[in-house]
């Protein structure tokens, strides 16, 4: 198996300002190339694409390719639940929505301390051990955003799970909010496998500052940025798979191309790489990934991550259009508008203080 995963959070769309609005055609065409290559592994869920993920995989897979042409992970989404009743209905409406009989990877979703309290409440992780024993999950585990020192607690108390999704990339490989090193590390120690998410950062890998880009360039003048995170992530050891979002096919070549066949880091890249991030910690204001899971359930609709991207490129010189605000802002809430219910914070994977960053932002933007 190829460790590349096309993640389904980051589809093209027919609509930029709409996240559901998934371009079908264009979805189908990369699913179709994805595996003409022989990669073969996607990676959808519950909330992605406001809620539209899971159908546009069956569509643009299931009903196109044989169903032992390609393996498929989903997940149960932690953020919203509250009973053990839901656990049923929510698994049952994700095979439908799917297409599918059976997940061949199923992860509690976004798992951090306090959801892991949670879980054990509403007995999720013996309803993991049930559907496996039912056929209907081949492996069991969950993505995590917490501390390593949660996640070993976690592991040590689930030894029966199979696998943990991390956020492993070298940008985050020391920080504190994320601990990428450390959470790789605990989860080494517990033998478990890893799937890697966010291996480009949401995209702040793949178009990185100048400064940042010539040391790249003076690496491998050949190379993408976006392949470096990739490689980073593949080389080490016990990782299964790593997933990228992507959202255009030229995306979907180069990071085949780099799994073609991929070249593990030799030291002294993997030295360069995180002085790389060290360079771009200093030209990245808001470390937001735009996974869009904040504005789910934003009163206010404020499209949060479009205005921190929007922000970040102001503060680094970058040019964008100077209507870009105003675009943005077109029927949708202003970073102003926040009423700080705290919601976004609560689902935040980076653990970021949204609230304050869009008070920053509003200085910036609104000016």
């Amino acid at each position: 198996m190829k460790k590349l995963g096309l993640g389904l959070m980051r589809l093209p769309r027919t609509d930029l300002e709409d996240n559901a609005s998934i371009d079908h055609q264009a979805l189908c065409q990369m699913a179709g190339r994805f595996l003409e290559r022989g990669f073969t592994h996607f990676d959808t869920a519950w909330f992605y694409h406001g809620g539209k993920s899971e159908e546009a995989f069956r569509e643009a897979v299931v009903k196109r390719h044989p169903r032992d042409s390609f393996t498929v992970t989903d997940k149960m989404p932690f953020m919203d639940l509250k009973e053990e009743a839901q656990l049923e209905e929510i698994f049952s409406q994700q095979l439908e929505r799917c297409g599918v009989d059976y997940f061949d990877y199923y992860w509690l979703h976004a798992l951090d301390a306090g959801r892991y309290e949670l879980a054990k409440e509403i007995r999720a992780f013996d309803f993991l051990e049930r559907k496996k024993a039912e056929g209907k999950i081949r492996h069991t585990g969950f993505s995590f955003h917490d501390s390593a020192q949660a996640l070993d607690q976690i592991l040590a108390e689930q030894p029966q799970l199979e696998y943990v999704q991390l956020q492993i990339n070298y940008l985050d490989w020391e920080t504190e909010n994320v601990q990428s090193r450390l959470c790789y590390e605990t989860a080494r120690k517990h033998n478990v496998r890893v799937m890697v998410m966010e291996p480009v950062k949401g995209g702040a890998l793949a178009q990185v500052p100048p400064k940042a880009e010539e040391m790249l360039r003076q690496l491998d003048p050949s190379r993408s940025a976006a392949s470096w995170g990739i490689r980073f992530a593949a080389s080490l050891e016990g990782v299964d798979m790593v997933l990228s979002g992507m959202s255009d096919m030229a995306q979907l070549e180069d990071n085949m191309d780099t799994f073609s066949p991929l070249q593990p880091l030799a030291d002294r890249e993997m030295e360069a790489l995180l002085q790389v991030a060290q360079v771009i910690h200093k030209e990245i204001a808001i470390p937001c990934t735009a996974c869009r899971y904040c504005t789910e359930s934003c009163p206010q609709n404020i499209p949060i991550p479009d205005y921190f991207l929007l922000y970040n490129d102001k503060k680094t010189g970058k040019r964008v259009p100077g209507d870009r605000f105003q675009q943005l802002s077109q029927g949708h809430g202003k970073p102003s508008d926040c009423v700080a219910c705290g919601q976004c914070e609560a689902k935040c994977p980076q653990h970021l203080p949204i609230i304050e960053h869009l008070k920053t932002a509003a200085k910036l933007l609104e000016k």
